[in-house]
C-alpha cells in the first residue's frame, strides 16, 4: 500500500507538459503530492531540465543508478561551488561546512568528528538511548490524544544531539528550534521569515562559541565540540565555517531520525498487516527500521553544481547548471528496488537505499540514527499494542526536510 495522495489543486502529473514539471514547489511537499511527478519522470524524463522555479533552473535526476553516478564524480559534481541544497546562499551570510566541500578539505574535516559515530562510542550510547527511551514512553497519556512527533520523535532525538555535543541539557530545545530555523526559512520556501533564521543562527553561533571556549581549554573529550576545537583541520575555522558545520550536525542528527520514528508510526497504521508482522516476531525491527528510513527518505534531495559539460542519458548538462539528486525519487526506482511503492516490514536487502547518499558524502551518523531507531522501536513494542494513528499528519513545506509537524495519536497498551 502506498502513502496517500493529497487531493490538491495541483496540475495533473501524466497530462500537462513534462516540461513544465517543477518539483521544487515546497507546497507539493506540505500536501504530500510530489509522488506522480517522479513516478512520470522516472518513466519517460529521469534526467530532467526546469526552466523555472522560485529557486532558478535545475536540473533533476531521479534514478537510482543516475544518482550513485553523480555522487561518485565529485570533479564533475562539486559540493563546495553551489551548496548541497536546492536553495541559493544568502551572499551576505554564507556558512560552510564539510558537506559543503570537495576533497581533499572535506575529507579532513569529516575524519576529525567521525570518532563521535565509531563503534566503540555507539556501544556507549546504547544504554543512555535506551534509558531515555524508556523514560520519554513510560511519561506519554494512556489512551489520550496527542502530538508525537513533539512528545516523542522530537524529544528523543533533542536528548540525544544534546548527548553528542554536550549541551546543556535543560536548553536543548534550542538544538531542534535551530535545526528548524536552518531548514524552513522563507527563502527555502519554509514559513521561517528570513530575519527570524539569521537571529536563530547568530544565537546559535555564540551558544556554541562559549562552549568552544570552555571545551578548548579542557582535555579532549568525545563530544562534537571538544572533537572540533581540537581537531588539527578544525581548530582555526572562521565563525562561519563552525556554524556551518553546527547546523550540519544539528540537521543531521535531528532530521533523519526524528522524521523516521514519526515515519514509521504513520506507515505501519497505513499497513496493518506490516503491524501484525511486527507484533508477530520482534526479530524484524532491524530490517523494519532500514525499510522506514528508505520508505520516509527524510532529506529529499542534495544538490550538485557542474564544474564542467556533461552528458547524462544523452542531456547536455552545461558547467555551473544546478544539478538535483532527488533521493525521494531513487527510493521508489522499482528498476532497482522491487515493489519500491509498497512497505514491507521484511523485505530482502532491505539497508538498500539512498536516503543517507551515496559515496564519500554518505551520512556519517547513519549506524547511529538506525541504532536509535531500533532502541525505540524495542522499547514501544515492550509498552504498546497499537500506536494508533487518528489524524492526518501535517507535514513540513520544503523540498529538502521531508518531514512531519504534527502526527496525533493514541497508545493502546497489550
Amino acid at each position: 500500500m502506498s502513502e496517500a495522495i493529497s487531493t490538491t489543486d495541483f496540475p495533473n502529473a501524466f497530462t500537462m507538459p513534462i516540461e513544465d514539471i517543477d518539483v521544487s514547489d515546497p507546497m507539493l511537499f506540505k500536501h504530500n503530492a510530489f509522488w506522480p511527478y517522479f513516478e512520470r519522470m522516472r518513466n519517460e524524463d529521469p534526467v530532467h531540465y526546469c526552466k523555472e522555479s522560485q529557486f532558478g533552473p535545475y536540473w533533476s535526476i531521479t534514478k537510482f543508478d543516475d544518482i550513485m553516478e553523480v555522487e561518485k564524480n565529485h570533479e564533475v559534481f562539486s559540493s563546495e561551488v553551489g551548496g548541497i541544497t536546492i536553495f541559493e546562499r544568502m551572499s551576505d551570510f554564507k556558512t560552510s561546512s564539510f558537506i559543503q566541500m570537495d576533497p581533499p578539505k572535506h575529507d579532513i574535516q569529516r575524519k576529525t568528528v567521525t570518532g563521535v559515530v565509531a563503534p566503540t562510542n555507539l556501544a556507549l550510547l546504547q544504554p543512555v538511548i535506551r534509558e531515555r527511551a524508556a523514560k520519554i514512553l513510560d511519561e506519554l497519556p494512556i489512551g489520550e490524544t496527542f502530538n508525537w512527533v513533539d512528545r516523542v520523535s522530537i524529544e528523543l532525538t533533542t536528548q540525544m544531539l544534546a548527548t553528542l555535543f554536550d549541551f546543556p541539557f535543560e536548553d536543548r530545545r534550542k538544538l531542534t528550534y535551530w535545526s528548524d530555523c536552518a531548514t524552513s526559512s522563507e527563502a527555502n520556501g519554509g514559513t521561517t521569515p528570513e530575519a527570524v533564521r539569521r537571529e536563530a543562527l547568530l544565537e546559535c553561533l555564540e551558544v556554541f562559541t562559549g562552549l568552544w571556549n570552555e571545551r578548548i581549554n579542557k582535555a579532549p573529550g568525545n563530544d562534537l565540540i571538544s572533537m572540533l576545537a581540537h581537531g588539527k583541520e578544525t581548530q582555526n575555522m572562521d565563525p562561519m565555517e563552525y556554524l556551518g558545520n553546527l547546523i550540519l550536525l544539528i540537521v543531521g542528527g535531528n532530521d533523519t531520525t526524528r522524521n523516521s520514528i514519526s515515519g514509521g508510526v504513520y506507515f505501519l497504521n497505513q499497513n496493518p498487516k506490516e503491524y501484525d508482522k511486527l507484533r508477530n516476531n520482534l526479530d524484524l525491527i532491524p530490517g523494519m527500521v532500514s525499510e522506514v528510513i528508505r520508505y520516509q527518505t527524510p532529506l529529499a534531495h542534495m544538490r550538485r553544481t557542474a564544474t564542467q559539460d556533461y552528458v547524462l542519458r544523452g542531456k547536455h548538462i552545461k558547467k555551473g547548471d544546478k544539478v538535483i539528486m532527488w533521493y525521494v525519487s531513487a527510493n521508489r526506482d522499482e528498476d532497482v528496488i522491487p515493489n519500491a511503492n509498497d512497505f514491507l516490514i521484511d523485505r530482502d536487502r532491505s539497508r538498500h537505499h539512498m536516503s543517507f547518499g551515496f559515496g564519500l558524502h554518505r551520512c556519517m551518523g547513519n549506524r547511529l540514527a538506525e541504532m536509535q531507531l531500533k532502541t525505540v522501536w524495542e522499547e514501544i513494542m515492550k509498552r504498546f499494542r497499537f500506536v494508533e494513528v487518528v489524524g492526518e499528519p501535517e507535514r513540513v513545506q520544503s523540498p529538502f526536510v521531508k518531514g512531519y509537524e504534527t502526527l496525533p495519536v493514541k497508545l493502546h497498551t497489550w
